[in-house]
């Protein structure tokens, strides 16, 4: 029975090692999930990648989709235009609001998808003398973004597969410990 245990305990401490250069790597793949780099500035949104090769006429298509909009076609689309190394799109006139900008190459690759919040400039929305009003102004259009967490972005398969390692490391030593807590000290 001890030599069980005793292989038990190593057999999880060879897990718990195993897992751990897999967890190391994750914060790499995080960093490689969306090829995409969004910014705004005003009214103004515009988002850069490297991600789409040229066919040597065209890199690919960006897409401004805005609430209730659900797929690329839906969206404002600009074509990518730049260089082999560095490839882009803008869009002007962006009234306030959330939106999903998504890149798709021209060989029909995503290259990626992230959200973003166009706010309202300070100057448009200022009035020149202050004045009470009694309407109530429209809810946000999709509301607060909570419980998406990391589902905005595109994970890599080496951070899916150490969050997998480590979740089934953690059942297993739970399972260890709760099972060891109920039997009955013997000496």
């Amino acid at each position: 029975m001890r030599t069980t245990q005793k292989l038990l305990r190593s057999g999880l401490t060879v897990a718990a090692t195993a897992a751990l250069p897999l967890t190391l790597s994750a914060p790499a793949a995080v960093a490689w999930g969306s090829g995409i780099s969004v910014s705004t500035s005003g009214t103004s949104v515009s988002v850069t990648t490297s991600a789409c090769p040229s066919n040597g006429s065209s890199f690919g298509n960006a897409s401004l989709l805005s609430s209730g909009q659900t797929n690329f076609a839906q969206g404002r689309q600009m074509p990518l235009t730049g260089t082999s190394s560095s490839q882009s799109a803008a869009w002007t006139g962006v009234s306030p609001g959330t939106y999903t900008v998504i890149v798709v190459c021209q060989d029909g690759t995503t290259a990626g998808t992230q959200s973003i919040i166009v706010a309202a400039s300070a100057a448009s929305t200022a009035p020149a003398t202050p004045t009470i009003s009694t309407t109530v102004s429209p809810s946000p259009s999709r509301g607060v973004m909570g419980g998406l967490g990391g589902a905005v972005k595109d994970y890599g398969t080496a951070t899916v597969v150490g969050g997998g390692a480590l979740v089934v490391t953690g059942t297993v030593a739970a399972v260890w410990f709760l099972r060891r807590r109920s039997k009955p000290h013997r000496l």
